[in-house]
């Protein structure tokens, strides 16, 4: 099937975080919006051919999750996409990726421990450290021509104080894909010091460069504390119908993780609409996916193009990984703050501070390129018109 991903759908007037609610985060209304990381794009007909079907059966009762198409959908998925076997009894249906990752690191830490994650990071990592009671260890990625790297030696030294390694793979919001030879020295180094590494791989499908998506999983064998947490909504664009899954091979965990979800939390019953949209996303939309990831590229290639032809005061590398555009600003002459006002008000283009997600991000900016073009190309020159006041 060929996706027009070019076709431009109007979300205002839906609820929509991104649209509806942008003056949240820029406390201005009517922003041309580049910011929450969900797509403007339709979803994949086969998953709206089965929620039609669900719908028309007018009964949406509780509803399990336990059973092989769930789990079988996730684990063929794993090992057609990413040659990665997963048993189907480590899988278990959670309502997003965060709840997971919160979830995890009470279990598999106590209060006060300390939590390593990569600076700068996906600013909802910040809150679920802080907000259970644990300690973040900031660890700073070092920036070589664009491209964002591990400093190993420093994350070695911190890395023997934590109890969880909280890894973003791919990076959000880098766009880093991590080779192997970063995740074997991650997981040797966790290994050594009895970390465990609980890894966010929600991004996973959307890989634009050279290096391929490994899951953190592939290296079971060589580790056992490995936990992987991820989503079919972020690549099919089903946020809003609630389901993600998290794949835990220790039994111990997994009992652990039920009980708190059936038991303390009630989550005895899965969204309908999400469990059918990850069943169907991951056995029938392999199309879509790689039609989107394509389409993604040739808008990477945009934005670089131009910001070298008409904002050489930023500097851009595409990403090799995830929809998001890290720019970076940090030659401009002013402070952030100028920067945002004038994007904001002059601009009238919402585009997320680098600063949201750490201080290794102070004056870059993050911009969701998951939209049209037609979309894309008025945020760029919006961007401009922003900047060029700042000079005036």
């Amino acid at each position: 099937m060929k996706y027009n991903f070019d076709e431009v759908i109007n979300r205002k007037g839906t609820y929509c975080t991104q649209w509806d609610y942008i003056e949240d985060r820029f406390n201005k209304k009517d922003l041309l919006p580049f910011s929450i990381s969900d797509t403007d794009f339709k979803i994949p007909r086969p998953i709206t051919d089965k929620l039609k079907e669900v719908m028309n059966h007018e009964i949406y009762g509780y509803t399990r999750w336990n059973h092989h198409d769930f789990k079988g959908a996730i684990a063929d998925y794993y090992e057609r996409r990413f040659k990665c076997f997963i048993n189907e009894d480590w899988i278990l249906y959670s309502p997003s990726v965060m709840y997971s990752v919160s979830v995890l690191i009470r279990l598999l830490s106590n209060p006060k421990d300390k939590i390593l994650a990569f600076n700068p990071m996906y600013d909802a990592f910040f809150s679920v450290i802080e907000e259970n009671d644990r300690q973040l260890v900031s660890e700073n990625l070092k920036e070589e021509q664009g491209v964002f790297k591990i400093d190993f030696e420093s994350f070695d030294r911190k890395i023997r104080e934590c109890k969880i390694m909280l890894l973003c793979s791919p990076h959000n919001p880098t766009g880093r894909v991590w080779t192997n030879e970063e995740i074997e020295h991650i997981i040797k180094s966790c290994k050594k010091y009895g970390v465990k590494i609980i890894s966010d791989e929600i991004h996973m499908d959307i890989i634009l460069e050279k290096n391929k998506h490994i899951p953190i999983l592939k290296y079971i064998k060589e580790y056992t504390q490995l936990y992987l947490v991820s989503s079919a909504s972020k690549t099919l664009n089903t946020p809003g119908l609630i389901g993600s899954y998290g794949i835990i091979p220790s039994e111990e965990i997994r009992e652990k993780f039920l009980l708190q979800t059936r038991k303390k939390d009630f989550l005895n019953s899965v969204s309908i609409f999400g469990m059918y949209a990850t069943m169907v996303g991951y056995r029938e939309c392999d199309d879509y996916i790689d039609q989107l990831v394509e389409y993604i590229k040739e808008n990477t290639v945009i934005v670089d193009e131009f910001i070298k032809k008409e904002l050489p005061q930023l500097k851009y590398k595409p990403a090799e990984g995830t929809y998001l555009a890290w720019i970076d600003g940090r030659e401009l002459p002013f402070t952030k703050e100028e920067i945002q006002y004038a994007l904001v008000n002059e601009g009238k283009v919402g585009i997320m501070p680098g600063e949201t997600y750490g201080d290794n991000g102070a004056k870059y900016l993050r911009l969701n390129c998951g939209c049209p073009k037609e979309k894309l190309i008025e945020g760029l020159w919006r961007l401009k018109k922003g900047i060029e006041y700042l000079y005036r």
